[in-house]
C-alpha cells in the first residue's frame, strides 16, 4: 500500500516504514508526531486507486520526526572578469527527517478495504445462475 502525499507544496511517495527528507519544519520537535493530511492519491498496491479531488477525505498519513539536517552543500560563485570582483558563497539546505508510521482512511490502518466478499460473490451468482435456468432444455411440444 502506498500514498501520494503533499508536504509544504512538494509530491512524495509514501510507504509504512519509509524514511523521507522533506522542507524544514521549524515548528516540529524530534521525536514528535506529524500527521500529513493532504493525500492527493491512495493505493493497496492490488490495483485498487483511490485519487483526490483535490484531496482523499478523511485520508491521513501519520508519521513521526527523527532529526532536522542539512543538504550537502551548493556552492554560489559570482565572477566578472577584468574588474576583480569575486564571491563564493555556500549554501546548505535545511530539511526534517520522517519516519512513516502508518496510512490510515476514516480512521482505520486499512486504507481500501474491498467490500465484503460474500456481497460480491451472491451478486454474481444470482448473475450467472439465472441465465442458466432460462438455458434449461425446452419443453417437447405436443403433436
Amino acid at each position: 500500500m502506498y500514498a501520494i502525499v503533499d508536504v509544504k507544496d512538494k509530491q512524495f511517495k509514501v510507504r509504512e516504514d519509509d524514511t523521507l527528507y522533506v522542507p524544514y519544519h521549524s515548528d516540529a520537535e524530534v521525536d514528535q508526531e506529524l500527521t500529513l493530511d493532504r493525500v492527493l492519491l491512495l493505493s493497496d498496491g492490488e490495483g485498487d486507486v483511490t485519487l483526490g479531488t483535490p484531496t482523499v477525505d478523511e485520508a491521513t498519513v501519520t508519521a513521526q520526526v527523527v532529526d532536522h539536517v542539512k543538504g550537502d552543500k551548493v556552492i554560489v560563485f559570482k565572477k566578472k572578469r577584468k574588474k576583480r570582483y569575486r564571491v563564493k558563497r555556500g549554501h546548505r539546505q535545511q530539511y526534517t527527517q520522517i519516519r512513516i508510521e502508518s496510512l490510515e482512511v476514516d480512521g482505520s490502518s486499512d486504507a481500501l478495504e474491498p467490500e465484503s466478499e460474500e456481497a460480491n460473490v451472491s451478486e454474481e451468482d444470482t448473475a450467472t445462475s439465472e441465465p442458466e435456468a432460462e438455458a434449461s432444455e425446452p419443453e417437447p411440444a405436443e403433436a
